[in-house]
């Protein structure tokens, strides 16, 4: 073997020695349980443990029923148990544009874009009954689903849940709500821009004129 070969050798033979290494399988071969796989460690030969007694899962814990199901004791809530803002209202509205108005329409009528595709037709909110029902309904409809509306639990969060309720409730309020119901200072400006032209149809908005 000639010299050169020989001083070459030890670098080549470490090179190989941390490929092998490199290829060992011991994390992907580690012992562990796949979902639903029995184990005989335990008496009821499961590998998925039940919660301690006693104990709640991080971020689990609903104590204010009213607030988390739209419920109190059974009944349904009457009112919206977080402060009414335009910060909230802004975000119930960003949500329900999100959640709700591909089957229940911009404006509430049930005419969404996917209705008007052939699925089956969405609840109108601006019909009495709807109108009337307490506020609680609709955090418990979007909680747990309703006809063949699915449940929304895991996609929006409770808290979103009331500012899509307070959203719906400003929609219906639009079709009901007369001049004494516009604060002064508003009204003010809804006149001036009226006087100068400046207000657009309700059809621009997909509603109706």
């Amino acid at each position: 073997m000639s010299p050169r070969i020989r001083k070459g050798a030890p670098a080549v033979f470490a090179l190989l020695v941390s490929l092998g290494l490199g290829c060992r399988q011991d994390m992907h071969d580690q012992p562990k349980y796949r979902p639903l796989r029995g184990s005989d460690s335990f008496a009821d030969a499961r590998s998925a443990r039940p919660l301690v007694a006693g104990t709640v899962a991080r971020g689990a814990l609903r104590e204010d029923d009213a607030f988390f199901t739209g419920k109190s004791g059974g009944e349904l809530v009457t009112e919206i148990p977080v402060e009414m803002t335009p910060a909230l209202l802004a975000r119930g509205q960003d949500r329900y544009q999100v959640f709700c108005a591909p089957c229940h329409g911009r404006t509430g009528e049930g005419n969404g874009m996917v209705v008007q595709r052939g699925y089956r037709q969405a609840a109108n909110y601006h019909i009495d009954r709807l109108r009337m029902v307490p506020v609680g309904y609709f955090v418990d409809v979007m909680t747990n689903g309703f006809g063949v509306m699915p449940d929304y639990r895991a996609q929006i969060a409770p808290e979103d849940r009331w500012r899509i309720a307070a959203y719906v409730r400003a929609l219906q309020l639009t079709r009901v709500a007369t001049e004494k119901d516009v604060p002064a200072g508003e009204l003010e400006k809804m006149n001036s821009g009226k006087a100068a032209g400046t207000t657009e149809p309700a059809a621009a908005h997909g509603g109706k004129q």
